[in-house]
């Protein structure tokens, strides 16, 4: 897989990357190390407090983390 999508997330990673697709009103709750993380990935951003997903953030949810694919498997 292409290095720059491929990332094996924790699971909580996983369900906080894609929370981040819902409205604000549901994102304010999210666990802040976990965002932390994923803002230092590259993944989400903080723009006025709130985090947001970046389109590099959209394509590992499109692809889907590397762990999660051995668990379909």
């Amino acid at each position: 897989m292409n290095d720059e999508i491929d990332h094996a997330l924790a699971s909580d990673q996983w369900e906080t990357l894609k929370a981040l697709r819902m409205p604000e009103s549901r994102i304010s709750a999210l666990n802040q190390s976990v965002l932390d993380h994923l803002v230092a990935l590259g993944l989400a951003t903080m723009s006025d407090d709130m985090p947001a997903i970046t389109p590099k953030g959209r394509k590992v949810l499109i692809r889907g983390s590397s762990r999660l694919w051995d668990v379909a498997a």
